[in-house]
């Protein structure tokens, strides 16, 4: 009889361990203590919501021997912009435009005479605007520009387009929140249930990082995307009764 009672009990914490383990792995069970009687639990929201402002710099630039020809075709090139935005419904307090700018080659530091073109200038047009689709559209009919001679081009290689934002974070925060903590309490809850115990109030709860990537498959939000995703994983400690 006294062999026999320390080996059912080594039997039965043997099969709460693995009780609890088969749980952790299904259920995302953090830490579980039995000194305190308290389960550490994790919640995971996700959410996607469209971006509700775009932030468009269609950049282009001229390069020549004459300083004044240079900036005579930049000034040219602007006011074409400046028009299509125009045809495309943008108001003029939804567009700025940024000074023009005309480098003279051999004025640099470590300047070489033998450049084809002495100067070479660039000029922005930024479009700020919480019609994010209207946006969306013009970067994609840019052709009429292209055509009548405007040499648009972004930072690095290629055309740089919107830039897409979501502003209105705080109104979505909440409610992601919000389902990671019944995500959370649900997990806690069924524990509770399987441990024999009830479920007692909440001791610690730590927020998490919420985290902004796109629908372009990048680990980051890097702006290029109008679909953002949301995700959050929430900590939280509750009693056990």
């Amino acid at each position: 009889m006294n062999q026999f009672f320390p080996r059912l009990m080594a039997a039965f914490l043997v099969g709460l361990g693995i009780a609890i383990a088969g749980f952790a792995v299904g259920h995302g069970l953090e830490r579980f203590r039995m000194s305190d009687r308290s389960v550490t639990v994790k919640g995971l929201a996700e959410m996607e919501v469209q971006s509700d402002f775009a932030v468009w710099t269609l950049s282009f630039r001229r390069a020549g021997s004459d300083f004044g020809g240079v900036q005579q075709a930049l000034s040219a090139d602007r006011d074409k912009v400046m028009a299509f935005l125009k045809t495309r419904g943008f108001a003029d307090a939804e567009v700025e435009a940024r000074p023009l700018q005309v480098q003279d080659l051999f004025a640099r530091e470590y300047a070489q005479g033998n450049q084809p073109l002495r100067f070479n200038g660039t000029g922005q047009v930024l479009v700020k605007s919480a019609r994010v689709t209207d946006v969306e559209a013009a970067a994609r009919a840019v052709d009429p520009l292209i055509q009548a001679g405007v040499q648009l081009g972004g930072e690095g290689n290629g055309q740089s387009g919107p830039r897409f934002q979501l502003r209105g974070f705080n109104d979505v925060k909440a409610p992601l929140l919000a389902e990671a903590t019944r995500n959370a309490r649900e997990q806690a809850t069924k524990f509770a249930a399987e441990a024999g115990a009830e479920l007692g109030p909440l001791k610690n709860a730590n927020q998490g990082v919420i985290r902004i990537t796109g629908d372009d498959g990048n680990d980051f939000d890097n702006g290029s995307s109008r679909l953002k995703r949301l995700r959050v994983v929430s900590t939280f400690e509750y009693e056990l009764k």
